[in-house]
């Protein structure tokens, strides 16, 4: 966790974030940007404040597990504000090494005092330094008896994501992802070769005193290893990068775009795969990029101006919906689909508990419907991508399955040679040991990846090409 802040102000403010994720269910890096965004805190503030924002959400189910044990009152007559001092000083003296116990546990008083009242005050210290000296002691469910249960409160997670992901990886293979999934993901860019080549920015980063090295799976990427600051920086504004994570930058390389063509990305927001593809594209054709919200058209469209993209045309328009005008013009079409976003805890822990599993159940009809209209888009021997960020079969291959029987126009085409040997051998080795079910791999048509693989996203890629 990078910076460490002994003022209360910082820590208020992750109070109030807590609150707007866990009572009202905002998102948790919306919630984050209202409050630090244009803010006067300092950068060692920021990064404070979003490690223990995301810190304190990772960790809830097993806080509130240990508040069970040494709360005499339990956790439903809580009132919301002082829960969440609690979360947030738990999580600072358990799972934090640079915050003085001292300092977790006086801050937390103040912010009862202020939040509660007296008697509040006095109940968040005895929990806290009770805890503190007694975090040795602490009894969690026996992976031998229970182990659903050990694993849910060990790693934090609610038991039907554990369940479901031991039932179809295995014992060994979940344990690794749901602990990998805690870990904070790489700092990666995509570099803007428009405007800069992969060398020359380096250099730049080096001036500004950031480290970083190349990416071994994506060429034109870099992994940061200090980035405070960087997307407040003038390389930021100039255009010569844009965040975003290796499996996601794999998507426009393995749609693999050509200058000159006719590209359309349904659901394109926030617009980082339309960059990319632009960028293999050397700004030469068009891409068309829809969404179905305004406010969303508008992310696309500034990242289009800032990274120098020419050749980007912004449409709001439902990817449900068939769209007359395009009908067998595209040669390439993107559908990068609404799923769970079971890939990307690591990024956004409150996947964890926004998301229900029935929700499996209810979004697989919406990206077979949306998959359906835009392959009516793709003209003969032209290219349909399916995407998603989520490690769920039901929303990935199963999906695929169901529109290649429906659909006998398309057929599954390898994409191993636009991939890095080291990837292949990766992904390969993770299907294998993890599924164990004969799944296709990157030769026959698509790609399972996961968090545990070398830090990368949790994606699943699907290449379909149109026959004659």
């Amino acid at each position: 966790m990078e910076g460490v802040s002994l003022n209360d102000l910082p820590r208020e403010t992750v109070l109030k974030i807590l609150y707007e994720i866990n009572e009202k269910g905002a998102y948790s890096n919306i919630a984050i940007n209202k409050y630090i965004e244009n803010s006067q805190f300092k950068e060692i503030d920021k990064n404070f404040i979003t490690g223990l924002t995301y810190g304190t959400i990772k960790w809830r189910l097993t806080i509130d597990f240990i508040i069970e044990q040494f709360s005499k009152i339990p956790i439903r007559k809580l009132s919301p504000w002082i829960l969440n001092i609690l979360r947030l000083g738990i999580y600072q003296i358990l799972y934090t090494d640079k915050i003085p116990v001292s300092a977790a546990c006086n801050e937390s008083v103040n912010l009862a005092l202020k939040y509660g009242h007296k008697a509040s005050s006095g109940f968040v210290n005895g929990i806290l330094r009770n805890i503190s000296r007694n975090k040795d002691k602490i009894v969690y469910p026996d992976k031998n008896k229970d182990l659903l249960k050990h694993l849910s409160v060990k790693y934090s997670y609610q038991e039907w994501m554990v369940k479901r992901w031991l039932d179809i990886y295995g014992e060994e293979f979940t344990e690794s992802l749901l602990q990998n999934n805690n870990e904070n993901p790489d700092f990666s860019i995509s570099v803007n070769n428009l405007k800069i080549s992969t060398r020359e920015f380096m250099q730049k980063l080096l001036d500004e005193g950031i480290e970083c090295y190349e990416s071994q799976y994506i060429d034109n990427t870099l992994i940061l290893k200090n980035p405070a600051g960087i997307t407040h920086s003038n390389l930021y504004r100039e255009g010569y990068f844009q965040v975003q994570d290796q499996a996601s930058m794999l998507v426009s390389r393995i749609l693999d775009p050509k200058p000159g063509e006719l590209v359309i990305d349904v659901c394109s927001a926030p617009g980082g795969k339309t960059a990319n593809i632009v960028q293999l594209m050397n700004n030469q054709g068009i891409v068309v990029a829809r969404d179905i919200h305004p406010h969303k058209i508008q992310i696309i469209k500034d990242t289009a101006v800032r990274l120098g993209l020419n050749i980007v045309k912004t449409e709001l328009f439902d990817a449900t919906n068939l769209d007359p005008s395009y009908i067998d013009k595209a040669d390439r079409v993107l559908v990068d689909a609404p799923c769970t976003g079971l890939g990307i805890i690591r990024r956004k822990p409150d996947i964890k508990w926004t998301r229900k599993l029935n929700d499996i159940e209810t979004i697989p009809p919406l990206q077979l419907e949306i998959l359906n209209a835009a392959s009516k888009y793709v003209k003969r021997e032209g290219v349909l991508l399916y995407s998603t960020c989520t490690i769920e079969p039901m929303e990935n291959i199963d999906v695929i399955n169901k529109f290649l029987s429906l659909n006998n126009d398309f057929t599954l085409e390898g994409f191993e040679k636009l991939l890095t040997n080291k990837l292949i051998e990766e992904a390969n080795k993770l299907i294998n040991d993890a599924i164990k079910s004969g799944e296709k791999t990157a030769h026959e048509g698509y790609i399972q990846l996961f968090p545990n693989m070398d830090g990368l996203d949790g994606f699943f890629i699907a290449k379909l090409r149109r026959a004659k």
